[in-house]
């Protein structure tokens, strides 16, 4: 991509042009494109969804010292941005899935469609993590969200404990999550690798997630080593509960 062409598509992403990361576009990116950056603002039916790094929403040093800068400006800009040029990639020859967003991939990809799970779940996972974390994080839930998780736990420190427990005990890579079932109850779960409770074709519980954490080692080695719980704990501290309500409304 020539630099004023990168600019100009830089200005039009400021101005609210480029598309949200969670929704496909349906536009086909060609094989030899990196992220599908240059499709993302042309809409052509019957084709592939085309997706795009989303913006952190703050600086990648702004959740010290609970996440340091090294590791989001490589879990975000070589991880994540690995996952988004190798879904676009993997969509581009999957004409199964033209015109879907991304739920409705992920919902209806197959168990042996790696390509598509395992980069699809990376893209929607880690689309979410970034989100539901910010600078100071938040006191507690509230409002209707909170009244959920007390209907669903017992107590806002049952929550946490149980949400704990499932990002602690997750074996190797994969996260944890808090998600609202078809019933409408919240419940919480853990998945191996970029799966996610959206899949249907895999064996845990379904639902929709409205928090998630990663546990793979890339999110939190270099600070805390080993030492998976102090992150898990740094990583709760730094909850954005305004986000997370906004998630669990918007169900």
């Amino acid at each position: 991509m020539k630099k004023r062409d990168f600019l100009k598509l830089s200005g039009m992403a400021s101005a609210g042009i480029m598309i949200n990361p969670l929704i496909g576009c349906n536009s086909k990116p060609s094989a030899n494109e990196e992220t599908g950056v240059e499709d993302a603002t042309k809409v052509v039916a019957g084709t592939a969804s085309v997706f795009t790094l989303p913006e952190l929403g703050y600086a990648t040093n702004a959740l010290e010292p609970a996440i340091d800068q090294m590791t989001m400006e490589i879990h975000h800009g070589k991880h994540h941005a690995g996952y988004v040029k190798k879904l676009n990639i993997a969509l581009a020859d999957s004409p199964a899935y033209f015109d879907m967003d991304i739920n409705q991939i992920l919902a209806s990809v197959k168990e042996d469609d790696l390509g598509v799970r395992n980069n699809g779940g990376g893209h929607y996972n880690h689309s979410m993590y970034w989100k539901v974390m910010a600078p100071g994080g938040g006191n507690a839930p509230t409002g209707e969200l909170a009244e959920a998780i007390n209907a669903s736990f017992g107590s806002v420190e049952a929550f946490h404990e149980q949400f704990f427990n499932a990002a602690k005990t997750r074996f190797g890579s994969g996260w944890a999550w808090l998600c609202m079932g078809a019933d409408r109850k919240l419940f919480i779960t853990s998945t191996p690798n970029q799966d996610n409770p959206l899949m249907t074709n895999i064996d845990v519980e379904h639902g929709t997630p409205v928090l998630g954490i990663d546990v793979w080692e890339h999110a939190y080695y270099l600070n805390y080593q080993n030492k998976r719980g102090d992150y898990i704990k740094a990583f709760t501290s730094m909850i954005n509960w305004d986000q997370v309500a906004q998630n669990y409304a918007g169900v």
